[in-house]
């Protein structure tokens, strides 16, 4: 069975096309209410470990190790992902993330993961 996610910035605004809106960051995005978030979840439970965060930083470069090392973190840890998995058996879900990088962000590697799982 084929999930569907989505994978969108925080900062965007939401949209009924979005299905079920879940958080996938460990820090709370600045700036943003969260009455104005629409949320359906923050599982940050599911989000990069705050070592792997940080050696991370965004750099692209190291956008293939980290991918690695985040599906290691997501394989141990079967709660969350088991949680994220039931709400995608119920329909859309989409993704959000507060980084500035579109392409290399811990909600592409997770949309990747289960995408690879289903």
């Amino acid at each position: 069975m084929a999930f569907d996610i989505a994978v969108k910035r925080v900062y965007e605004p939401p949209a009924k096309a979005d299905g079920q809106r879940v958080l996938v960051d460990r820090v709370w995005p600045r700036g943003v209410a969260k009455k104005d978030a629409a949320l359906t979840l923050w599982l940050k439970e599911i989000a990069p470990s705050d070592a792997l965060r940080k050696w991370f930083g965004h750099e692209p470069e190291r956008w293939v190790e980290f991918q690695k090392r985040y599906r290691a973190e997501l394989d141990a840890n079967g709660e969350a992902v088991a949680q994220l998995r039931g709400l995608l058996r119920e329909g859309k879900v989409t993704l959000l993330y507060g980084a500035h990088d579109e392409a290399h962000n811990n909600a592409v590697a997770l949309a990747g993961y289960l995408r690879a799982q289903a």
